[in-house]
């Protein structure tokens, strides 16, 4: 098995970029040192790699994949398409998982502690009062709110019903627009929907196999 991966970032402190497993177990089993692989910091592309594989490997909750996520796209230069094709992930995902950090502090504790799912917390981002976000997501945690009870709660469910009436071509193409950004942003992938108010096609987009399982857990979820 290969040693954890480090790089130093000053004089005797050096920085985890690859095997938070393996350095977790070890800590676990109470070993005072332990092996690893230093990496000059001058391979950017290599660190980038390495933290790359280190998102896929550990399991990172939404808020330290979204810190990861950040740190690629700064220290990098890397773009969100760039970053969702390495990750084999959809573009939506990425920025979405991004904007958490934009929560109040007390909502990203309890996404960090698990109190609150990643779904609940993207939810919530359809709110811009922050004490809106903190009193919806105490009252996620007290009642025990699905995720599609927190999207109706904000007016954000990609499945209710519009009853506005679409007189001309010009309002079903923003009608459309609108409803396909709102399953996109519940999907967390990019939604287009073609066609007239009588007939359509409504194609969702996904990055690779595993993006592919999600979605349709999510959908039949």
């Amino acid at each position: 098995m290969q040693p954890p991966v480090v790089r130093q970032v000053a004089p005797n402190k050096y920085e985890l970029i690859m095997g938070e497993r393996r350095f977790r177990a070890a800590k676990a089993a109470g070993l005072k040192t332990i092996p690893v692989i230093i990496r000059q910091t001058s391979d950017n592309e290599l660190l980038r790699e390495a933290l790359i594989e280190n998102i896929h490997r550990s399991q990172l909750n939404a808020l330290e994949e979204a810190a990861a996520y950040s740190q690629l796209l700064t220290d990098f230069n890397c773009t969100h398409e760039e970053l969702a094709t390495k990750l084999g992930r959809s573009r939506p995902l990425i920025s979405n998982t991004i904007r958490l950090m934009n929560l109040p502090v007390s909502v990203q504790q309890k996404v960090a502690s698990g109190a609150l799912s990643a779904g609940h917390a993207r939810a919530l981002l359809g709110l811009t009062d922050a004490h809106a976000i903190e009193t919806l997501a105490n009252q996620i945690v007290k009642e025990g709110l699905s995720v599609r009870a927190t999207e109706q709660a904000i007016g954000a469910s990609p499945t209710k019903k519009k009853t506005k009436k679409l007189t001309t071509v010009t309002s079903s193409i923003v009608e459309f627009n609108e409803i396909a950004e709102r399953i996109g942003d519940a999907l967390d992938t990019r939604v287009t929907i073609q066609g007239s108010v009588k007939k359509g096609t409504i194609v969702i987009e996904f990055a690779g196999a595993e993006d592919l399982k999600r979605l349709t857990q999510k959908l039949e979820g």
